[in-house]
């Protein structure tokens, strides 16, 4: 029994990281119609700058406030420079430009920070073990859990209850009948973009104490990500939530249970939700 509570517990964390970075992704696909291949690479950026932010502070939470601050600038650079060009050019040129992008990235980073794998300690307040359910599991762990349902919550209140939110729905809708409505679009591109780049960089500097911090994390999390994507829907935050569970269940039990078939099977999901649900499990749009 407490074998399954463990493998429980660890496919609820992978999950909450797979929603940190999948959230702002699928709503950057479903808002702004632009295939962001280098997300990835800005969650490894922000597990780097956790890094030299906790080098700089001698604290956790230095690297936590930080890393999402200077990966959303970072996403502003991206942003006035190549994204708001490309966003008209077509989905293939998206996919080749952004594609560049995660070599640059990466390369940026091993000039930056060098190959050597690197890490940052557990804050003080999470480190060791808590009982859940009889069971002694990593009260980091739990924190991640903890943060990743808190953010989930939260954007259902902005998404669900405020102006905002109502805007952002609409403009995932119909984006020209949101313009003709009054409804800045190309402000609220900008404002999502950069929410979007600001929680990958929250999931890199939460994932730093857990994962090796190496230039290759943006790449090895990138297709389970883009899968939670597609299985989700476009565009949506129930697809979201849906789509991050079933691939971070998938892949947790899969490994203990069926390891010769745990790399395939989330393929095989995949598969079977594109034939069914084309659009995805809950997608925004009809």
């Amino acid at each position: 029994m407490n074998f399954w509570i463990v493998q429980a517990l660890n496919g609820l964390q992978l999950s909450m990281l797979l929603f940190l970075l999948s959230i702002g992704l699928t709503v950057i696909f479903g808002l702004m119609h632009f295939v962001n291949l280098a997300h990835g690479a800005l969650y490894a950026l922000g597990a780097y700058v956790g890094v030299s932010a906790f080098a700089l502070t001698g604290m956790y939470w230095g690297a936590f406030l930080l890393a999402p601050i200077a990966v959303a600038l970072a996403g502003v650079v991206l942003y006035l420079g190549l994204i708001r060009r490309m966003r008209k050019a077509g989905p293939m040129n998206q996919v080749l430009v952004t594609f560049g992008l995660i070599f640059v990235l990466l390369d940026i980073t091993r000039i930056i920070w060098g190959d050597l794998a690197l890490s940052i300690p557990e804050p003080q307040l999470f480190t060791g073990r808590s009982e859940v359910l009889g069971v002694a599991y990593p009260t980091y762990r739990l924190f991640i859990i903890g943060l990743g349902l808190t953010v989930m919550a939260g954007l259902w209140v902005l998404l669900s209850r405020t102006q905002i939110g109502a805007m952002i729905r609409a403009g995932v809708d119909n984006d020209q009948m949101a313009a003709c409505l009054g409804i800045n679009v190309e402000r609220l591109f900008f404002i999502v973009f950069c929410i979007g780049c600001a929680l990958a960089g929250l999931a890199g500097a939460v994932a730093a104490p857990v994962l090796s911090v190496t230039p290759s994390m943006g790449t090895q999390l990138l297709i389970p990500v883009l899968i939670v994507v597609v299985i989700g829907g476009l565009g949506s935050l129930k697809g979201a939530i849906a789509g991050s569970l079933l691939v971070g269940f998938i892949q947790t039990f899969g490994a203990v249970l069926a390891p010769q078939l745990a790399s395939i099977a989330i393929y095989a999901l995949l598969a079977a939700v594109l034939i069914f649900r084309p659009a995805g499990l809950f997608p925004a749009k009809a």
